[in-house]
């Protein structure tokens, strides 16, 4: 298959880690084709087809120099096999106009995981509110009032932002109230933008954990990002460290539950935040993770994640 990988700029590339990366490298095992763009190479002219500026590159096996470039090219996206959107958050209003170009690129029959309309339906902090039976105490407002009301009921809370990522703005309010009005001015900027606000889960000592759904399938391994020092968030990009352990039988149920229904939407990958028992956020944009699973049990996710696209680009 010809593909093309929409993400950050390849040159960020931590590849030791990078579950995009991973993908590349197994499509390139299996022959292949790879080009990648960012966003911002997207573009729809009157009258023509959706169409990228794109690098088709080669992995070389190096840890440094690790693509080639062999050429640039401007090409329609319907003339891909499969197109695989990794742009990681935030959901800002670029991203959204992503998807539309992308949805546009569909309509002319590209083939787009994870699809964009679902991109747009399912906000990774947001979407956990259509499984109340998986989820904690949890709150989506931009009131004041509400959050104070809520702090009241629950004593000890998270408050995060709907568009962060990697742990970004994640606060905890313990029972004294500390502190609890700034944050709540630096999160909704006065009453301007929405926030959720979390019972805080004390079973975030034993990791955050990262359960990965393929093509509406668990992966039988998750990473439990563990907090370390004085941080309440397990994320690896706060200093989070990653442990792979086998799927409990609350992830298996929660994920067995929830997979089935976004694959039927259209969402190839997603990964589910599990803290305890509870579900935490679904993540459909860029999950990771990939490399540190495999690295720790031998399991191939990547391998995995291939065959599933190869299966649903060909039906």
């Amino acid at each position: 298959m010809n593909l093309l990988f929409i993400t950050d700029p390849l040159e960020s590339f931590k590849i030791y880690k990078d579950t995009t990366f991973a993908m590349m490298r197994e499509a390139q095992k299996r022959g292949h084709s790879v080009s990648a763009c960012e966003p911002q190479d997207v573009m729809w002219q009157r009258g023509g087809w959706v169409t990228a500026h794109v690098r088709d590159i080669a992995l070389t096996g190096q840890a440094d120099a690790w693509f080639e470039l062999k050429q640039t090219r401007a090409v329609a996206l319907r003339d891909f096999d499969a197109i695989l959107m990794r742009k990681d958050p935030p959901f800002d209003s670029e991203f959204f106009y992503a998807t539309h170009l992308l949805a546009q690129a569909e309509r002319e029959g590209a083939r787009v995981f994870n699809k964009p309309g679902a991109l747009r339906d399912h906000p990774e902090k947001l979407a956990i509110m259509e499984f109340p039976q998986f989820i904690g105490p949890t709150l989506v407002t931009r009131d004041e009032a509400d959050i104070k009301r809520f702090h009241a009921e629950h004593r000890d809370i998270i408050l995060k932002p709907l568009d962060g990522m990697g742990g970004m703005g994640i606060f905890r309010v313990g029972p004294d109230g500390l502190n609890l009005g700034s944050i709540t001015e630096t999160l909704n900027r006065h009453g301007a933008q929405s926030l959720m606000v979390q019972k805080f889960l004390p079973e975030i000592v034993a990791g955050d954990k990262r359960v990965l759904v393929i093509g509406g399938k668990p992966v039988p391994y998750c990473l439990a990002r563990i907090p370390q020092g004085g941080e309440v968030r397990g994320n690896l990009a706060a200093g989070g460290k990653g442990v792979a352990q086998a799927l409990s039988a609350r992830d298996l149920e929660i994920a067995q539950a929830i997979g089935p229904v976004l694959a039927a939407r259209g969402l190839l990958l997603i990964g589910l935040d599990v803290i305890g028992d509870s579900l935490t956020e679904i993540n459909v944009t860029s999950p990771t993770c990939f490399q540190e699973i495999f690295d720790q049990t031998g399991f191939d996710v990547a391998a995995m994640f291939l065959d599933a696209l190869e299966q649903a680009a060909s039906s």
